[in-house]
């Protein structure tokens, strides 16, 4: 999953989870017992979401339809369209409308930037100006995220053309996002008590 995925599934009452949750993928390894209990339970939830999201038989499936034309990008490329499928529904899944919702996270990470990691402190900038939460319920936001990845990877990915998948199995897609989010939900329900 990313980041507006993470953010969603961490509990609504606790900061410091959601804090963690997002910040996890810029912690390596155990550099991370300094931080604040909570926000080491939250590094903990979002490896579990990845674990629990790459052993999943429908990511699998979802990542098929994509493995030919981008091998191990394709689940990164798949994260970014179940963020897209979870932003596009947002309402079924929230009762906060997604730009109050987004507003509010970006104020929470802005009010505690001196928290986060370096690399997750210059990425804020651009997350926030491009306003990519949000803007991931939108084709044009998505094609913007791929062509990004896809200069970081020096053209490599080939990311820039997902969208041309993205059109092409959009249902089936939207479908595999639907039962997966059902599950991972049910998931992270468990799973917040045991971290």
């Amino acid at each position: 999953m990313n980041f507006l995925a993470h953010l969603y599934l961490s509990p609504p009452n606790n900061n410091e989870i959601m804090i963690g949750n997002f910040i996890a993928d810029h912690v390596r390894g155990n550099k991370f017992k300094h931080y604040p209990e909570n926000i080491q339970r939250g590094i903990y939830l979002h490896r579990a979401i990845d674990t629990f999201t790459d052993s999943n038989e429908i990511v699998r499936i979802s990542k098929r339809r994509l493995h030919e034309r981008y091998g191990h990008y394709d689940g990164v490329i798949i994260d970014i369209f179940y963020d897209h499928f979870l932003a596009k529904n947002w309402d079924n899944y929230s009762q906060i409308p997604l730009d109050i919702y987004t507003n509010s996270v970006y104020q929470l990470l802005v009010d505690k930037k001196e928290t986060l990691p370096e690399k997750t402190q210059e990425l804020l900038p651009y997350m926030i100006q491009y306003n990519w939460l949000y803007n991931y319920q939108f084709i044009d936001g998505i094609q913007d995220v791929m062509n990004g990845m896809n200069r970081r990877t020096k053209g490599k990915s080939q990311m820039n053309l997902a969208i041309e998948d993205l059109e092409l199995y959009y249902t089936d897609l939207e479908n595999d996002f639907q039962t997966f989010m059902f599950e991972l939900i049910n998931f992270v329900a468990i799973e917040i008590d045991k971290i």
